[in-house]
């Protein structure tokens, strides 16, 4: 039976460039690479060597603080480059990959026949733990820790993002695999969350697992906003997070032996000249992604959604964890006497001097440009508006600001990820960058707490 979950403190920005429900297959070949860097807090020991031959699921490196938690290429090929940086820190593992894939065989499972520790070993040894995440601290899940339940929300809700009930068509043997394996790493239960919206959503008919309607404006789709209306994390708690289209790659290893981090990636922005889908392995480099189809004049190409991706360039490469490429207009220009005319063309909460509220449905060809400089925080109570967490987030952020541990607990910051402050950015008239703020505060509690 379904639960409905509904809110009303939150943000649509409406941006012109949807991905068209049209998928196209990339070719095999090129170069594709993991950067440690996705898997926050990981200090990688590496496994391969340069000029070293791997399949497709072979461990390229492992984790300094457990060694059962292995990263593997998402490729077979030739390890071409392992990039360094200050004080040697890996950057990137580069496969130039092979025309024709070779898989590591990790054998077909019965997942009903299996055993809790029998599933967490082959996620283990297949590489595929990395996928589950946790909260708090938003860090790939510690094993030693059992979860009390297990989410997944299967609907995106960030600007212009991947629509799921596309994107995993057809996938549904794989998501009721997968589903059915994370029932049983927990005591607890697993919620999957859709919209509400939502006629032919392939999580609609899984079993197993208790279902939940969202709907409202974003960030509903964001984990941790339905974690805070379903199970809300306390002191000494921890709930695991996978999502859906990591979902499929651990069905698919269940069900066929081999690890395939195929997916289907939304190329969207009015910067993309056909928004559409793309299939693709993670790890793809961005120039092969976007060829074609990029007006490379004055944009900004970003390897996620546009609150809270990371910037990329065309040399650059697809973030593990990430199902979209997003292209927008770069903001490098100067708006004379912008500070104090009429504004019809951007998003705002704000009523002084812009329209947006009269046309709530309209699209917008937004630029990068932040509209003013950093400047210490301004108290307006804008934040609150489209933040609906039972948290306070100006204080919380000011407690990252200044350390304040104790502060910090009490506030709930075990239960947010950067991710849910990136719409209080966006609105911020102090310019602070607040997902790098409670980014460091995490880290802190992490390191401290423990």
């Amino acid at each position: 039976m379904s639960k409905d979950i509904r809110i009303k403190k939150g943000l649509d920005i409406k941006l012109v460039g949807d991905a068209a429900q049209i998928t196209t297959e990339l070719p095999l070949g090129g170069v594709f690479a993991i950067q440690p860097d996705d898997f926050h807090g990981v200090i990688p020991k590496i496994l391969a060597k340069e000029g070293t031959e791997v399949k497709a699921g072979q461990a390229l490196f492992y984790s300094k603080s457990d060694e059962r938690i292995l990263f593997p290429s998402p490729v077979s090929g030739k390890i071409s480059e392992i990039v360094r940086g200050a004080r040697r820190k890996v950057l990137a593992i580069k496969i130039t990959a092979d025309a024709q894939q070779q898989y590591k065989d990790f054998g077909k499972k019965d997942v009903d026949a299996m055993s809790g520790e029998e599933v967490r070993n082959h996620l283990f040894a297949s590489g595929c733990w990395p996928f589950v995440k946790q909260r708090p601290y938003d860090v790939v899940a510690n094993p030693n820790q059992a979860p009390k339940s297990i989410f997944v929300s299967a609907y995106a809700s960030a600007p212009l993002a991947a629509d799921y009930d596309y994107a995993l068509k057809g996938k549904e043997a794989e998501l009721q695999t997968a589903l059915t394996a994370l029932t049983k790493l927990t005591a607890g239960k697993v919620h999957v969350s859709v919209a509400k919206s939502s006629t032919s959503s392939p999580f609609k008919g899984m079993k197993g697992v208790e279902l939940h309607n969202v709907s409202g404006p974003h960030p509903v789709g964001n984990v941790s906003t339905q974690i805070s209306q379903i199970d809300p994390i306390n002191k000494g708690e921890v709930v695991w997070v996978v999502t859906p289209q990591d979902l499929v790659v651990i069905g698919e290893l269940l069900l066929t032996g081999k690890f395939n981090a195929k997916r289907t990636i939304a190329l969207a922005g009015s910067k993309f000249s056909k928004p559409q889908y793309v299939s693709a392995i993670a790890g793809v480099n961005i120039g092969a992604l976007t060829k074609g189809n990029l007006e490379a004049d004055n944009a900004r190409v970003i390897s996620g959604n546009v609150l809270s991706g990371l910037q990329v360039n065309e040399e650059g490469f697809l973030g593990y964890y990430e199902n979209i490429v997003t292209a927008i207009p770069e903001g490098n220009d100067y708006e004379f006497f912008g500070w104090n005319k009429p504004v019809f063309n951007k998003v705002s909460t704000s009523r002084a001097f812009t329209f947006s509220w009269l046309n709530p449905k309209k699209k917008y060809d937004l630029n990068t440009n932040t509209n003013g400089e950093h400047r210490a925080f301004v108290v307006t109570g804008s934040y609150e508006e489209v933040f609906p967490l039972d948290i306070y987030p100006m204080q919380l952020l000011k407690a990252c600001k200044y350390q304040d541990l104790d502060e910090m607990e009490g506030l709930g910051a075990y239960e947010i990820a950067p991710e849910d402050f990136a719409l209080t950015e966006f609105i911020c008239v102090s310019k602070q960058p607040h997902q790098k703020i409670i980014r460091e505060g995490l880290d802190l509690m992490r390191e401290e707490l423990g």
